[in-house]
């Protein structure tokens, strides 16, 4: 879980990067894929396909293209429609869906898995809940097909991996070779070349974001995945919105409401303790 929790800081810094310095400003469908690509760039050297048979690469790319390709294509055109702090606080479902796609491959229900993720979204909600833009029914949507997509690929990838002594950073080049076919269709078919990135700071940030935050983040937050049970996983992805806002506020001066962000961060503590009671157990083989 420490894992988690180190990449959970680490993607606070995306919302308000994506936000402040690519919204609007550089083409959304440019944006996913420089970021796909280096991050594939950073894992290719230490690909070694003999390790996988093709099934295996192929669930494996799969995961990529749900978890990483498709989910930006969401994630990145909700920023169109609204604010930094209101993606965030709509990103509050991402546990629910992490549960319910689990059970829904195992063919069965985890209600402690549930009842972890709705305290969490209950947490996530008591942080921010003030007046949205005419635009957040396509906003909410958007983030919404994100956070289906981000989910449905944890999952995937967590069942792979899971049960299987396999040096991960050698194979996790596939997750993003995935990610990188939607990502290249995408902008062939709807990328406008004329909105690239304009200044060092627009370049400086897709690097950031492709090599630290995609690359290095991703396969953090996958492997980190395969060492806790699936109501901890759940809840980890909402104490994303809390780090996020805290993120915003403190640097780019953004308003927020100080006293929810620590109640509803409170509330996120609690379920994660609510679902592992003894922290220290972290890997709890609940997957085939």
């Amino acid at each position: 879980m420490p894992l988690l929790f180190v990449i959970t800081l680490l993607w606070a810094f995306s919302f308000s990067l994506i936000g402040v310095y690519l919204s609007g400003q550089v083409d959304a469908w440019f944006s996913v894929l420089s970021r796909i690509l280096l991050a594939t760039l950073v894992f290719l050297p230490f690909l070694k396909p003999r390790l996988l048979v093709s099934k295996d690469i192929a669930l494996l790319m799969g995961a990529g293209a749900i978890q990483l390709g498709l989910m930006y294509s969401f994630y990145y055109h909700s920023f169109l429609f609204l604010s930094v702090p209101e993606v965030l606080l709509f990103t509050v479902m991402t546990p629910i869906y992490v549960t319910l796609v689990n059970d829904l491959l195992d063919k069965q229900f985890h209600p402690r898995f549930l009842l972890a993720a709705a305290v969490a979204t209950l947490g996530a909600i008591a942080i921010r809940y003030d007046g949205i833009n005419e635009n957040f029914v396509t906003g909410l949507l958007l983030v919404q097909g994100a956070n289906l997509c981000f989910a449905t690929g944890q999952v995937l990838y967590k069942r792979q991996f899971s049960q299987r002594n396999i040096p991960q950073h050698s194979v996790f080049g596939w997750f993003f070779v995935g990610a990188s076919m939607v990502a290249i269709i995408c902008y062939a078919l709807f990328g406008n070349p004329e909105r690239l990135p304009q200044t060092t700071t627009q370049w400086g940030v897709l690097v950031y974001l492709g090599v630290i935050a995609s690359g290095l983040g991703y396969f953090g937050w996958n492997k980190g995945a395969t060492q806790v049970d699936v109501g901890t996983l759940a809840v980890m992805n909402n104490l994303l919105i809390p780090a996020g806002i805290v993120v915003n506020v403190l640097i780019w001066n953004r308003d927020a409401d100080l006293l929810r962000l620590a109640l509803g961060g409170g509330i996120i503590l609690l379920a994660l303790a609510f679902n592992s009671p003894n922290l220290g157990k972290t890997r709890i083989a609940d997957n085939p």
